[in-house]
């Protein structure tokens, strides 16, 4: 375990990137030494296969992609209608959850207070007026 530790910080650049071919970053003339040769032909093996069904669902999803946009402009949908649907749903999402109505009731009352506080403030300023006349 160790030395499998090393040899990754000794090669960190070893991993491939996103996106890139993990047979071009493999290098084949240093398996690692507890792999036979046989293990390392069945992972090449193996790797291949998942690379191709890499690319063969990537293909799926461009064409379903395409057949969705498709349907969606024979609907007549557009992106600026899903935008004023997504945010639609948001808003309303916002407004029934619990956070937004006890912080609407709390500042609801704190309106309440605060015009009673201000009405109290004018009818005392009003009566000190009267009296200094």
């Amino acid at each position: 375990m160790e030395d499998e530790e090393k040899g990754f910080q000794e090669h960190p650049d070893s991993v491939p990137e996103m996106g890139e071919d993990a047979m071009t970053s493999v290098s084949p003339s240093s398996p690692p030494p507890t792999m036979t040769e046989e293990e390392r032909q069945e992972l090449q093996e193996e790797l291949v296969k998942v690379e191709d069904e890499i690319r063969t669902l990537s293909q799926v999803l461009a064409a379903k992609e395409k057949q969705l946009a498709d349907i969606k402009r024979k609907l007549g949908i557009t992106p600026l209608n899903e935008l004023k649907q997504n945010i639609t749903k948001t808003w309303q999402e916002v407004t029934t959850s619990t956070a937004y109505r006890r912080t609407s009731e709390t500042l609801s009352q704190a309106g309440l207070k605060a015009t009673a506080a201000f009405s109290n403030v004018g009818s005392a300023i009003s009566r000190k007026l009267e009296d200094v006349r």
